[in-house]
């Protein structure tokens, strides 16, 4: 076993799979129709999504994700998807979209799920996508990341935006440019995959409160009252890779309990502690968000500890929805985790946000870190206490016996962002990746610019910490290790 994995006993690992990394949705979405396409009745499609549109365009001339997934389950293979049944698109989020495909889907054969078995407040966010093939075990595939079937993903390399643009801040433009990224595996960890829809999927808690109308939303989409029991299940892929990969989640403590997990689950969490306290030259990080005191100082002490330590992170330039009461709490966490970081680091740590070749901000939706260009994660959870103990997360860790992977995804990001050809010898140079980063940063042409903070006055913070700390960044974990540093 690698040491950088959590032990055995807490979340299970394999070896012998083959990890493709997608960096933009435009990849993983092409990828996405090629793997869909080639499936054949009796195979199978599991997957599970925060939001999801079915009208969402998969490439310019289509499918839309509702055309893949119900011409899928209409030629005989069997589709079935778990998506969190969400609140209003009134108030910015997703249950008329969810309930769209949800509709789709299972007009067409399929069963599609709204999954309210969550914490007060929280969500289901992640997302898991994963085909089986009957009888060809050796094509059987799992997509793990942060890219939802949604508006908005559709961006690549250049970050001009999906034409089907999602609700964001007006300073990211009528067509947002998006960067994401998710994993591809093959090999034995499909099947821990797998697992963690099973677990949810067979979890006997009714899936949402039962009252009139949410009963007639669930008959509006076709919905079953009572799901069908999973099929057995197939062997699982044989080796077929040098790539080590756990997966891993967050689970809230909540009531009704998870049968799987009575007490919540925090692997993610537990991983990036372990991560972290063997990080000795650079952690680099991609992240929706970055806030949590509690969080950031599980980097701050490595921080302290090793003189020689790096922190890099890529965040967005301006909140999803910078209003003065949505943005302000938001910049508040992260101004607090980022001044917790730079007390411990100095110039040691650094954040950064992006822009494309006209200037216009880029939305950094990718939760991704490399730590000493060994040990890798890609998945949903962002670096904040939501994601590390309140919703529903899954994440990807990844080991590269080689030492080829970890390094190769880190070098790709960073040629992209810093504007340098894959070949330049100065991505390779962990020990003066800081001075690099802050001379990208200053170059005219750059892509990259120092994060700056607008300050949130000390009478705003007033109500910004509380509205930061129970809505935005509330705490899932059970009762006695709350408003403590442990997990």
């Amino acid at each position: 076993m690698s040491d950088w994995f959590l032990p055995e006993q807490e979340r299970p690992w394999t070896a012998g799979n083959l990890v493709v990394p997608h960096v933009h949705g435009v990849d993983y979405f092409a990828r996405l129709v090629q793997v869909v396409r080639a499936t054949n009745p009796g195979d199978r499609i599991f997957f599970t999504d925060w939001r999801s549109d079915a009208d969402e365009r998969l490439a310019d001339d289509g499918p839309t994700i509702g055309q893949l997934l119900a011409g899928a389950a209409g030629r005989g293979v069997e589709v079935r998807g778990l998506l969190w049944r969400s609140h209003s698109a009134k108030i910015k989020l997703n249950a008329q979209e969810n309930r769209h495909l949800g509709a789709v889907i299972n007009e067409a054969g399929g069963e599609a799920l709204f999954d309210e078995r969550v914490r007060r407040g929280g969500s289901h966010h992640q997302k898991l996508f994963v085909v089986q093939r009957q009888g060809r075990p050796q094509e059987d595939v799992a997509f793990v990341g942060g890219i939802d079937l949604c508006h908005g993903r559709r961006d690549d390399i250049e970050h001009l935006g999906d034409p089907q643009a999602p609700p964001l801040d007006e300073r990211y433009g009528p067509q947002p440019p998006w960067h994401d990224a998710t994993l591809e595996i093959r090999g034995p960890a499909v099947s821990h995959a797998l697992d963690v829809f099973s677990e949810r999927w067979d979890d006997p808690t009714p899936l949402d409160h039962r009252n009139p109308y949410r009963a007639l939303v669930h008959r509006s989409a076709r919905m079953p009252r009572n799901p069908k029991p999973l099929p057995q299940r197939w062997d699982p892929p044989a080796p077929c890779g040098p790539h080590e990969v756990q997966i891993l989640l967050t689970y809230p403590a909540k009531r009704p309990a998870y049968p799987f997990a009575p007490q919540g689950e925090r692997s993610i969490a537990h991983a990036y502690e372990r991560a972290f306290a063997r990080a000795r030259r650079l952690v680099y990080i991609e992240d929706q968000y970055f806030w949590s005191e509690v969080v950031a100082r599980t980097l701050a002490d490595s921080l302290r500890r090793e003189p020689a330590l790096q922190v890099i992170a890529v965040v967005p330039r301006f909140p999803e929805e910078d209003t003065a009461v949505s943005g302000t709490p938001m910049r508040l966490g992260q101004k607090r985790a980022l001044d917790l970081l730079q007390e411990a680091g100095g110039r040691r740590f650094a954040m950064y946000d992006l822009e494309n070749s006209a200037g216009t901000p880029v939305y950094v939706h990718a939760k991704v870190c490399v730590v000493d260009d060994e040990w890798m994660t890609c998945g949903s959870d962002n670096l904040n206490l939501r994601s590390w103990t309140h919703d529903s997360e899954v994440t990807a860790a990844v080991v590269d016996p080689d030492g080829r992977l970890p390094r190769e995804l880190r070098s790709t990001l960073w040629a992209e962002h810093l504007g340098l050809p894959r070949d330049d010898p100065r991505l390779a140079d962990l020990d003066h990746a800081a001075a690099l980063w802050a001379d990208r940063a200053a170059a005219p042409d750059a892509r990259i610019r120092a994060h700056v903070l607008r300050p949130v006055r000390r009478a705003v913070e007033l109500w910004a910490a509380p509205a930061y700390r129970i809505l935005l960044d509330p705490d899932g974990r059970p009762r006695g290790l709350r408003h403590s540093d442990k997990f």
